[in-house]
């Protein structure tokens, strides 16, 4: 099983392993408090990309087709986290306050194996 939640909240038991997918450590938050398991920055969205898109719903057609492009040079990493969905429940951990329009949502439709 495959769960989202904003880093910034409570660690649970339920979480399974929790996975930072964000390029960036998350800001304020200590590495005790955000009780990671595993840090994948590599499937994050390129520097680039994160910037053009400044979480801007209007982006979000156009984010999702070009971060999906960037994932494909990201094999290795994607099996790393396939192989932890194998073994049990992980939680994709994001900063962004947008919960909505993230990059989370969309690696974790390409994990299932989602167009949309």
């Amino acid at each position: 099983m495959i769960a989202i939640k904003r880093v910034y909240e409570k660690a649970s038991p339920k979480d399974g392993v929790r996975i930072l997918v964000d390029r960036l450590w998350p800001r304020g938050l200590s590495k005790e408090n955000a009780k990671v398991g595993l840090w994948v920055k590599e499937v994050a969205p390129s520097n680039e990309l994160r910037r053009w898109f400044g979480h801007d719903a209007a982006k979000w057609q156009q984010f999702q087709e070009r971060y999906r492009t960037e994932l494909k040079e990201h094999r290795h990493d994607l099996d790393q986290i396939k192989k932890k969905i194998q073994e049990g429940t992980v939680t994709l951990l994001y900063a962004a306050r947008d919960v909505e329009h993230n990059n989370a949502i969309v690696l974790k439709k390409v994990l299932e194996g989602r167009k949309r």
